[in-house]
């Protein structure tokens, strides 16, 4: 690489992204314990529809933690920005059915996620839960029943363990809510086996982002997996200032393939029930010149020999169960990104830890 690369294990980020299996052992292990999943589930027993509301970061996460709970509870659910939220409120309501939100924030200081649990509970009368990762903050303050998950709070301004520890809770409470027991032992499995994998998973990003420099950053992905590239785009744009943009995998071809060339690098997060027809999408961008990036589950052949980074997990449990793990490369490739370019991952440019509005 071009610059020093002997001081980033010292960064608050770097040492946090590394925690990560270890913090989600811990999470999940609280939440075990914890008397308030109990209380959430006896007060939500009777709602037909969740909406899950965040901010930035904390948007993507309810999309995919919305996308999960579909899947595992069969019940309907969606994301929205707090920002909706706060200035069309009528998009939450619908006639007839049982609503049940959830707001996410990191800090439960965000303004548009506080302001958002106070007009959906006290103006629009919808009962709210709380994920955060500080005690005694002002969303917790503001919703019914909150979920505070303590050990996977961080000092950097950009989130990393916080958004995979408040997905996979959020995937813990929709599998207690299905009374999905197996999903909630492979949430257990998928920690135990990561810790050990994420420093090898950083050499490897290191390694190729050392190698190769990109004008462009593009990252697909379909069903539960969207959110996650929507948040890996954004841990790119984030640490290192880059361009990058999310498409659905299959829309891709409509259009949007017209900017792939050389110095385009496409991360495709491949599913298993979907990895043929999202790897023609991948076989078809090299063609055109791309880089490609493929992180999947397990790689049929076609897969490995197009791609010019795979990273393969080979877990045996359900495959909603790896969301955690599937943003965990592009946080290091982030990271890496932007030490490569001069830039300081811990203090990146004209961001503050928390968007506080006046």
């Amino acid at each position: 690489m071009t610059n020093d690369l002997s001081s980033y294990r010292q960064s608050d980020t770097w040492k946090e992204i590394l925690s990560e299996g270890t913090v989600w052992q811990q999470v999940l292990e609280e939440l075990n314990r914890s008397a308030i999943i109990n209380a959430i589930l006896a007060q939500s027993r009777k709602r037909r529809e969740w909406v899950f509301v965040g901010c930035g970061t904390s948007y993507y996460l309810a999309e995919s933690a919305a996308y999960c709970w579909t899947l595992l509870t069969g019940q309907p659910a969606r994301a929205l920005p707090g920002s909706e939220v706060l200035l069309f409120p009528k998009i939450v309501q619908a006639e007839g059915t049982e609503i049940q939100a959830v707001v996410i924030s990191r800090s439960g200081k965000t303004s548009e996620a506080v302001r958002a649990a106070a007009v959906l509970s006290h103006d629009l009368r919808v009962p709210t839960i709380g994920i955060t990762c500080a005690e005694n903050s002002e969303l917790e303050k503001g919703c019914e029943m909150t979920i505070v998950l303590r050990a996977a709070d961080e000092q950097s301004t950009v989130m990393t363990r916080s958004f995979t520890s408040m997905l996979i809770a959020s995937q813990y409470l929709a599998a207690r809510a299905a009374e999905n027991a197996a999903f909630i032992a492979d949430l257990r499995k998928l920690a135990e086996q990561f810790t050990p994998r994420i420093p090898l998973l950083g050499e490897q990003m290191e390694e190729f982002v050392a190698t190769h420099t990109f004008a462009d950053y593009v990252f697909l992905g379909q069903g539960a997996f969207y959110g996650i590239a929507r948040e890996s785009a954004l841990k790119v744009m984030e640490m290192s200032c880059s361009y990058s943009q999310v498409f659905h995998t299959m829309e891709f071809r409509h259009g949007p393939k017209a900017i792939v060339g050389p110095e385009t690098c496409l991360t495709f997060f491949l599913s298993d029930a979907a990895q043929d027809r999202e790897a023609e999408v991948l076989a078809e961008m090299k063609d055109l010149g791309g880089v490609a990036i493929a992180i999947c589950n397990r790689a049929a052949d076609k897969l490995r020999w197009a791609s010019d980074l795979l990273v393969e997990y080979s877990f045996s449990g359900d495959e909603l169960a790896l969301l955690a793990a599937f943003v965990v490369p592009c946080q290091l490739f982030g990271f890496f990104t932007g030490i490569k370019r001069g830039l300081n991952p811990d203090h990146p440019k004209n961001l503050t830890r928390v968007v506080m509005l006046d």
